[in-house]
Order: structure tokens, then C-alpha cells, then sequence
């Protein structure tokens, strides 16, 4: 019995010494692989390399820099810059030229149209100035009549009742003559004429063409459309949660579709009262200057400086995009990446870090580190942080490979 439980004494002191020694065994390989997994955003440099890579290493700095707001819009026009013309009493197309594009001037003639009914109206106009010619002298003779009292006093209330009547008439016929284009002068003179001569109202450019000729327009069918680009601006779509931060008076910084190079000033000038239906609410700004090169309805990508705050910044070069996050690159302390007999790397370690950007002006970033990160006692590369992502990229293939 004894010799049994010496055996199962044994037998258990070697089964713990086996797990302890599995433990030990596991234990630096669970380490392993921690410490690689970390260093896969960590990239040594020879001295040598360093120098090549011409890094720059510095510290975070605090910047006043304008908060923006996004926005989309267009070039648009002011109403009374955009004119659609028609034939007021409409009738058919007899001769045009017009073709878009072409500038015209204010009162240039647009088209002739060809009405029957102008002949009535013309002749509507001479047979009342007649009339009225006719009774004005009436008028005179009954008021002479009446100071003799040889005649009733309703008579010349009558006579004057039929002049007040012929004049409004006439007047009235004046306006329908003049609205339609035809020239009263020529009327006056006694010549009747079955046309009228459309005019432009504005000096602009033909942006529309709806008739040819021959064609019969309606009174309510637009014929041309003339706009006048010398004082555009531009109508920003602004959402809802953005409105309070904007003003009036905010510098716009924008560029259009056809020129995305080019950048343009405008000024908040009006802001709508009205949420639209897709949350968004209508800014209207005004250029700084009537520059050449924009269209009505270019499309426009602009940004509202809201006003300068102090915010953390770098360099814009100190930061780096890949994979659509952004980072930089902070320098480990001496030994970080000692190997397992102590010895320390020839070269300098860098750690890559993500982080948010913010607003950009003048060559600085907002910034914003992880929680937790003590950014003010880091050493931060400035220059250069291309070269080390290029690095630890390659590095990492080749260990792919």
C-alpha cells in the first residue's frame, strides 16, 4: 500500500511539472504574437535612411483656423436678369434671325409677326379718333348753347359723357397697339399694316429658340429667352443642422464644374426662412466681382468660412491617407524595438497613428488623436511621413512574400 501511494505521488508531481512546462511554452508564443501584431504599424529607418527621407520631427501646435461649412449649389440668375419674350397678342412667325447664343441689345428687334386681327385693332383706333375729334367739337358747341341757356342742361351732360367715353376707348387702343408692336407713328399717319416687330427688353445673351418661320405662336407660348450674366450669383443648398453657424456677410470660397482649378469669392448675401423637403435651406450670395467664365447653372462646390478658432494643427504634409483613414507617424522612444538580448537597433522606430482631420487653411490641419493619446509629449514627423508609409507598406509585402 505504501508503495502504491509513492507511485501516485509521483506520477503527480510529474503531471504538474508537464502542465507548468506547457504553460511556460505557450505563454512567450501568445506574446509573440501580440508584439508582432503591434509592430505592423511600426517602421525602423537606418540612419542612413533617415537622412535619405529628409524627416523633419516636431510637436503639435495650436492654430486659429477658419471653420468652414460644405456646400453645393449652382450659378443662378435674378429674375429680373432672366426674360422670357412672347407675342402678346400672339400670331404667326414672319422673320427671325435669332440664334442661341447670340448677344442682342436692349430694344433690338427679335421677330416680326403677322396678326389679321391687327388690322381691326388699327382701324378700331383711327374710326375712335375720329369719334372723339367729333365729340370734343360737340361738347364745345352744347357748352356755348348752354351759357346761352338755349339748350337743356342734360344735352351737354350728355355731350360730355360721349368725349370722357372716346377718350378711354382711344386710350385703351393706344395700349393694345403699342403692346403688340406696331408703330403708332406710322398709324397716326393713316397707314395700316398687318404686322408688329417684337423687341428685346433687356441687352443679354439668347439662351432659348422656340419658334422658326411660319410657325403661329400663342400669346402665352414663349418665344425666346434673353439673360443677362452680368450680375449672377450664386444659390448654395445649406442643411438644416449648418444654418445657425451661417451670417450674413460670410466669405464664400467656391469653384464650378467646367473649371475646377479656378477659385471664386462670393459674400452671404440672403438666407432663406424655408426648410426645404430635402432638409436644406437656400443661401444666396453674391459675387465679389463679375468675373468671366460662369455660366447660369454651373454647378458649384464651395465653402462658408464661419470664423477663425484656436484648434490643434500640423503641418499638412505630417499627415498621410491610405485606405481612407488618415495618419501620422510619432518616433518611439530609444529601445523600443530591442531584441530579445538587449540590444538596441541601429536606426530610429516610428510608430503609425490614426487620427481625424478637421479644417485646412494655409497649410495647416485640424487635428484630433485618439482618446487618451498624449499628443503634447510626442515626437511628430513633420516631413517626410510619405516616405515612411512607402516604407512600412514595402515592408510589409516583403514579409507577405
Amino acid at each position: 500500500m505504501k508503495n502504491i501511494l509513492v507511485v501516485l505521488f509521483l506520477l503527480a508531481g510529474l503531471w504538474a511539472c508537464g502542465k507548468k512546462q506547457e504553460e511556460k511554452q505557450q505563454e512567450p508564443a501568445h506574446e509573440q504574437e501580440e508584439h508582432h501584431e503591434e509592430e505592423g504599424n511600426v517602421v525602423e529607418l537606418t540612419k542612413a535612411q533617415y537622412e535619405t527621407a529628409a524627416v523633419e520631427l516636431g510637436q503639435v501646435s495650436t492654430r486659429n483656423l477658419s471653420d468652414v461649412v460644405n456646400a453645393n449649389g449652382v450659378i443662378d440668375i435674378p429674375p429680373q436678369n432672366l426674360v422670357s419674350i412672347s407675342a402678346p397678342l400672339g400670331g404667326f412667325v414672319r422673320k427671325t434671325e435669332l440664334l442661341q447664343g447670340m448677344q442682342v441689345k436692349k430694344g433690338q428687334i427679335l421677330a416680326t409677326i403677322e396678326n389679321p386681327d391687327f388690322i381691326q385693332i388699327q382701324q378700331d383706333f383711327l374710326e375712335t379718333e375720329s369719334k372723339l375729334e367729333y365729340a370734343q367739337q360737340e361738347y364745345s358747341r352744347q357748352l356755348e348753347l348752354s351759357k346761352e341757356n338755349i339748350n337743356a342742361q342734360k344735352v351737354l351732360q350728355q355731350a360730355t359723357s360721349e368725349v370722357k367715353t372716346q377718350k378711354a376707348r382711344l386710350a385703351g387702343l393706344r395700349e393694345r397697339i403699342f403692346t403688340a408692336g406696331i408703330n403708332l407713328n406710322t398709324l397716326e399717319k393713316g397707314t395700316i399694316v398687318n404686322s408688329a416687330i417684337i423687341r428685346s427688353p433687356i441687352s443679354g445673351s439668347v439662351t432659348t429658340v422656340n419658334v422658326n418661320l411660319g410657325k403661329y405662336v400663342n400669346p402665352t407660348d414663349v418665344m425666346f429667352e434673353i439673360v443677362d450674366t452680368d450680375h449672377l450669383h450664386v444659390e448654395l443648398s445649406i442643411f438644416e443642422q449648418d444654418i445657425p453657424k451661417i451670417k450674413l456677410g460670410q466669405l464664400v470660397r467656391f469653384t464650378v464644374s467646367n473649371n475646377p482649378s479656378r477659385e471664386y469669392l462670393a459674400k452671404v448675401y440672403l438666407i432663406n426662412q424655408k426648410i426645404n423637403e430635402d432638409r436644406t435651406v437656400r443661401v444666396h450670395c453674391h459675387l465679389e466681382k463679375d468675373d468671366e467664365g460662369l455660366l447660369p447653372q454651373n454647378f458649384v462646390k464651395a465653402v462658408i468660412e464661419i470664423g477663425a478658432n484656436p484648434v490643434t494643427a500640423l503641418p499638412s504634409p505630417a499627415i498621410v491617407d491610405f485606405d481612407g483613414a488618415s495618419y501620422i507617424f510619432i518616433q518611439r522612444p530609444e529601445g523600443a524595438l530591442a531584441d530579445s538580448t538587449g540590444t538596441e537597433p541601429d536606426g530610429l522606430t516610428f510608430e503609425m497613428v490614426a487620427v481625424t482631420k478637421g479644417v485646412s487653411e494655409n497649410g495647416y490641419t485640424q487635428i484630433k488623436f485618439p482618446q487618451g493619446f498624449d499628443a503634447k509629449n510626442q515626437k511628430i514627423v513633420l516631413k517626410g511621413a510619405y516616405a515612411l508609409l512607402s516604407k512600412l507598406k514595402n515592408s510589409e509585402e516583403e514579409e507577405g512574400h
